[in-house]
């Protein structure tokens, strides 16, 4: 998806290619997308600005992500639905925590909730559409989504659902897999499985990536996101760990590696050394020579918007081990 084909008249004076991405973000969401008519009126592009009106349906699509959530009725139908792993830390914290995507201050400028991740809204209970699990599915009370009125997100799985600014017509993905640093704190976006409620990551792709002059492991992340396509960040182990150790608020701060099949080797990886561990919420986690994989949230970074490609977490001893990255020849 090409971000000049979508937005060609943002920014009138000339602009580095930081403030030029950062106009094209923060002005999205007020430019239709230019396609045809029919599409126009089934974009996923459109901010929430108002309550609903009914009930939200949710539904299923295939995808190379395998099968997963979409809106299943309105104007957005069709459109990808999208789980953010650190807002988590509301329900970890009984609620005296913002969600992680909220109308708060961020690196981009724009509500997170409403303009960048639209919240899936419902009024009255959410409708299960075909190949969903009624017993799955939920609503939380938002108050930071329109001006402080109070409104009803649809959950699934206890988890918010959330489509994605960047989605310009059903079907897109570009929000899959996004290790996304404007949240508060950082937190992967996922594709969701309908079954579980589970993240759908696909097949993950393991590298060898230089940063800082150093060549280490890395996951290949941000599959579809036209500002960072296949970005890679690097990859830790944690010490005295089988898969069991870092969870709950630890996973927030040291994001699982996740896949959906057998991890791919890219180049500089043995694929031999990879494999996979199943975590006590049935996710599969890559695994390198049996040692399970984390990405550290300081090192999420958009090219232009926020942070660089940096490995901020080696050597860092927390209450649950050390992590370290791992060298490569």
């Amino acid at each position: 998806m090409m971000l000049s084909r979508r937005f060609p008249t943002v920014i009138a004076r000339p602009a580095t290619a930081a403030v030029l991405t950062l106009g094209l973000l923060a002005a999205a969401p007020l430019f239709s997308s230019p396609v045809s008519a029919q599409g126009a009126a089934r974009s996923c592009t459109t901010p929430v600005t108002s309550a609903p009106t009914g009930p939200a349906t949710v539904s299923t699509a295939s995808t190379s992500f395998g099968r997963v959530l979409i809106v299943g009725s309105g104007a957005n139908r069709g459109c990808s639905l999208y789980i953010l792993t650190s807002d988590q830390l509301h329900s970890l914290t009984f609620g005296l925590a913002a969600f992680a995507c909220s109308n708060g201050p961020n690196a981009i400028g724009q509500p997170c909730d409403s303009v960048l991740w639209p919240a899936l809204l419902t009024k009255g209970a959410p409708i299960a559409g075909p190949g969903i699990k009624r017993s799955l599915l939920g609503t939380v009370t938002r108050t930071d989504v329109l001006s402080g009125a109070s409104v009803q997100q649809v959950t699934y799985a206890g988890l918010p659902l959330y489509r994605f600014f960047l989605d310009e017509t059903p079907g897109q993905t570009d929000g899959a897999n996004l290790f996304d640093p404007v949240t508060s704190p950082a937190g992967t976006w996922y594709l969701v499985e309908p079954g579980s409620g589970n993240p759908a990551p696909g097949r993950l792709q393991m590298q060898a990536e230089t940063v800082g002059g150093k060549e280490v492991l890395a996951a290949s992340m941000d599959n579809d996101f036209s500002l960072l396509p296949h970005g890679s960040f690097p990859a830790y182990t944690l010490s005295n760990d089988s898969g069991q150790a870092c969870q709950r608020f630890c996973a927030l701060i040291w994001s699982p590696v996740l896949t959906s099949g057998r991890p791919e080797a890219g180049d500089g990886v043995d694929q031999h050394a990879l494999g996979v561990v199943v975590r006590p919420d049935g996710t599969r986690q890559v695994t390198y020579h049996g040692k399970p994989l984390y990405l550290f949230i300081n090192d999420a970074y958009i090219p232009g918007i926020t942070g660089t490609q940096s490995i901020n977490g080696a050597g860092a001893h927390t209450p649950w081990g050390v992590f370290n990255t791992i060298p490569l020849p």
